[in-house]
């Protein structure tokens, strides 16, 4: 039983970190307890806002405290589903189908967990801070304009721009219509006490905010009736779905092969952005990157077997499970069981949870993924960065979740290869009728090539030069091509000129008459 136990202890394998006692498990029981209901109305929301059956994100939940929860790598952070991936599933539904969701995590999985055996995990910290936030609130956005049909009980379109460019149509039809309007005043209350709960200390202690809001909606709607959708239930087992073989067929489709690459991505960054923020909550071990990483694909993996939506650790989840005071990860174990118990005793409580509801609590969520706070700050400072991450957003916004990260990644290398490659002209002997020596320092790429080479046909016509790049730390094939074609162009050019001129019997550069020029000149490309 101690070995059992001991297993609890710390996220890393570490000895690490409090013993179980009494008091350990009493604070690990009651922090499940708080973040079992953070995650019920998240699991639920989550799943309806990707277009699957409200059971596959409580499957999601479970999987992420039993399996996840008990495998070594995060201590205290907990995962599940994640309103960070709801718009990349709810594309890939809509495009490949239910049934092929499961292939989809399943490779996912399988590609986390030999990221992880080949210790890439401590990679993703390289990942540019700025393509994460502007991949957030890319997401943010789409779902933000999604759930707003949600909130009215209509139909969203498919693609980004769709959602957001057919709001104002959307407008008309809810002031047209009753229903509608009831389903909006039901959602944008819910936004209302998730914003307001918070400042009621008490509320807050007894019930998280999410289970509050959505608790409230519940028992308004039930009062008074009203003619909403509610979540629709079809039973725990009925929504297993196990991929069979046509679905992993689809794996040859290149469109289905980047998505695979999309959820790994995002699923793996996302998480490991989110231990470390949950590791600078406590004083307990810390998170071993790589395990967590398998840990991540071991959960993934299973999720996919059984047709369930994928996961990541989940930031609202892992501070709640922190700020309740969990000291091992036997309260995330905890959190997954009461999930399964509830799913399997109470489905029918779904049922009477209005749509309009979840459609509130993502909204709350996706405002929150926007960093609206540190945009401002970032352009004033790191202009560079700013401009990296508006542009992440955007592209999500106008193409979808995988091309949108791409150009991101893209334009965070540009960035980075336009701040390094600075190049220092050095030009001499610009005074006499010696060839000009001209010395290139610093790190010449493509980027600076432009200017490089404008600075170059500045140099006087008639004058042979030399040209020294040993002084470069870095040169690229583009850019070396460019400068050793231009001095040979440059020079035949001067000794062609130079022959003609003596035979007609002019002045050559040098002469008394010809003018002067300074003997140094120097500029910065």
């Amino acid at each position: 039983m101690r070995k059992i136990l001991d297993r609890f202890r710390g996220g890393s394998g570490t000895t690490e970190g409090p013993g179980i006692g009494t008091g350990t498990l009493r604070a690990d029981f009651t922090a499940s307890l708080v973040v079992f209901l953070v995650a019920v109305p998240l699991c639920v929301g989550v799943a309806v806002a990707s277009g699957v059956p409200a059971e596959l994100g409580l499957i999601t939940g479970i999987v992420g405290g039993l399996v996840t929860g008990f495998l070594p790598g995060s201590s205290l952070q907990v995962s599940g589903p994640a309103a960070g991936l709801t718009v990349l599933v709810y594309e890939a539904v809509e495009k490949y189908g239910l049934a092929a969701l499961g292939v989809l995590v399943l490779a996912a999985g399988l590609l986390q967990l030999v990221m992880g055996a080949l210790r890439l995990g401590r990679w993703f910290r390289a990942i540019s801070v700025a393509v994460v936030q502007g991949m957030l609130a890319g997401i943010g956005l789409v779902l933000i304009a999604s759930q707003l049909y949600a909130l009215a009980d209509a139909k969203a379109p498919s693609s980004g721009l769709g959602k957001i460019g057919h709001i104002p149509e959307l407008i008309g039809d809810v002031a047209g219509s009753g229903t509608a309007l009831k389903a909006v005043a039901v959602g944008v209350a819910t936004i209302a006490v998730l914003v307001l709960w918070p400042r009621f200390r008490r509320g807050a202690e007894l019930l998280p905010a999410p289970l509050a809001a959505v608790a409230l909606a519940t028992g308004a709607t039930a009062a008074f009736d009203l003619p909403i959708a509610r979540v629709e239930v079809q039973g725990l087992l009925d929504a297993i779905q196990p991929p069979g073989g046509s679905e992993f067929a689809a794996l040859a489709e290149v469109g289905v092969i980047g998505t695979i690459l999309a959820f790994t991505l995002i699923a793996s960054a996302e998480s490991l952005f989110s231990a470390a923020a949950v590791d600078r909550l406590h004083d307990g071990p810390r998170t071993d990157y790589d395990k967590e990483l398998m840990a991540q694909g071991a959960g993934n993996a299973l999720c996919g077997v059984l047709g369930a939506l994928p996961m990541t650790a989940v930031i609202v989840r892992s501070s709640a499970n922190v700020r309740a005071g969990a000291k091992t990860k036997a309260s995330r174990v905890l959190h997954g069981v009461w999930l399964l118990v509830f799913a399997v005793l109470f489905p029918s409580a779904l049922g009477v949870i209005p749509v309009a509801a979840l459609a509130g609590v993502l909204i709350h969520a996706g405002w929150k993924l926007i960093p609206s706070k540190d945009l401002v700050p970032l352009w004033r400072e790191h202009r560079g960065e700013a401009v990296v991450l508006m542009v992440t957003a955007g592209a999500i916004v106008v193409t979808n979740m995988f091309e949108g990260v791409i150009i991101g990644l893209l334009m965070a290398v540009a960035k980075t290869a336009w701040e390094t490659s600075h190049v220092h002209v050095e030009v001499r002997g610009l005074d006499g009728d010696e060839p000009i020596r001209v010395r290139v320092l610093g790190n010449a790429t493509f980027l600076r090539l432009p200017k490089l080479l404008d600075e170059l046909e500045a140099l006087p016509r008639e004058r042979v030069v030399e040209l020294d790049l040993s002084g470069l730390r870095h040169v690229d094939h583009a850019c070396g091509m460019a400068l050793a074609t231009w001095t040979e162009r440059h020079n035949a050019v001067v000794s062609h000129e130079a022959g003609s001129t003596d035979a007609r019997g002019s002045k050559t550069p040098g002469s008394p008459d010809a003018p002067e020029a300074p003997e140094e000149h120097k500029v910065l490309a």
